[in-house]
């Protein structure tokens, strides 16, 4: 897809400019209709598309009862206020990322993507039957809201780099769009990080403001036409090896509902979650072909030992927040250690050895 053509569909010029005033919700006939903010630009693939999708499916199973009318980035709030519209009162869904909020509770970013953490499998087994949903719910609490898993994009793409990366010396000083944990591994390694929301990557990288970015992966960064500007593709990433998207909604509004609205609002959040998971493996693949045959990218490996002090740079942050004087960051840290040292028996045991047997004996 042509990026400007892209940007013209989705709405990304102004977005995040500023809000305008939002109409309050319909209730009539004991119908209602709730609106949801995004943090993704109007038509993105995979995650703006996944977030209407998700909004259709309840307006669907519902009946109407319970309707979602979608605000994209930009178009009633900024693209990272999305949470706080949902807080204040002035929106009842949002659709984002949780470590986007990491400055509320750095607790938050435990359900998005953690460097060298958990696969997408393993989170959602943690937040599904190990007691990871129980801490998001007390973190949650604080601000009224309730969150749920509404997606998954697998691991993702390492990032677009201007140079190529020959060493841990080639982080240094290095201007780099990524958020989350993430972010504070690369700044240890010695960038300087800033987070961005998705329609302003492209004009930083192009202006210079930015040296390297990472988003998510081929499926959408061939829409954001980052290619246009930097050819070196590295894979995979170590900071986000499966990253998930929520949806928050206002806790008091939702515990109103009926219990079956309640139960579609979060049936569809699970539905959607393994949905949005089979459109990135399906749909990522055929854009990195794009990338490598159409537009000349260059798919790269980071050096063993920018990889090697990522790791040791992602212990010591996960050992500070296991340390943490907040109570419920030491506990979320805590459960997910907990659980991933459990989990990762499975995945490295079982799923990576015979993925490693496919690779090396299986031809077709």
């Amino acid at each position: 897809m042509d990026r400007r053509s892209f940007i013209k569909k989705a709405g990304l010029v102004g977005a995040g400019a500023g809000a305008t005033a939002l109409a309050a919700p319909a209730i009539a006939q004991g119908n209602q209709t709730w609106r949801m903010v995004t943090t993704w630009p109007k038509n993105f693939p995979g995650l703006g598309v996944g977030a209407q999708r998700l909004a259709d499916r309840i307006t669907a199973a519902s009946g109407g009862r319970l309707t979602i009318q979608v605000y994209s980035a930009g178009e009633l709030v900024p693209p990272l206020q999305s949470l706080d519209a949902v807080i204040d009162g002035s929106a009842e869904m949002s659709h984002g990322a949780a470590y986007y909020w990491q400055n509320k509770s750095p607790a938050l970013a435990f359900f998005t993507g953690v460097p060298y953490g958990m696969t997408s499998r393993e989170l959602t087994a943690w937040v599904r039957y190990m007691g990871g949903q129980q801490v998001w719910d007390e973190i949650y609490d604080q601000f009224g809201v309730q969150g749920f898993l509404s997606g998954d994009t697998g691991t993702q793409a390492g990032g677009w780099f201007r140079e190529e990366l020959t060493g841990l010396d080639s982080v240094k000083g290095l201007r780099f769009r990524t958020p989350g944990l993430g972010g504070r591994v690369w700044e240890k390694l010695g960038a300087t990080v800033t987070n961005m929301a998705a329609g302003e990557i492209f004009q930083a990288l192009q202006s210079g403001t930015l040296d390297a970015a990472e988003f998510v992966g081929p499926y959408n960064d061939l829409a954001l036409g980052f290619y246009q500007v930097a050819k070196n593709y590295y894979f995979p990433s170590f900071v986000e090896p499966g990253l998930a998207t929520e949806l928050v909604v206002d806790k008091a509004k939702y515990q109103a509902l009926p219990t079956d609205l309640q139960a579609i609002v979060r049936d569809v959040c699970q539905a959607e979650y393994d949905q949005v998971a089979s459109d990135f493996y399906a749909n990522d693949p055929r854009a990195l072909k794009t990338l490598v045959d159409e537009h000349g990218v260059i798919v790269r490996e980071f050096p063993a030992d920018i990889m090697e002090a990522g790791a040791k740079a992602a212990e010591e942050i996960l050992g500070g927040l296991r340390d943490s004087d907040d109570a419920l960051t030491k506990k979320t840290t805590e459960s997910f250690i907990e659980a991933l040292n459990i989990l990762r028996t499975r995945t490295e045991g079982t799923d990576g050895a015979f993925i490693e047997a496919r690779k090396k004996y299986f031809k077709i």
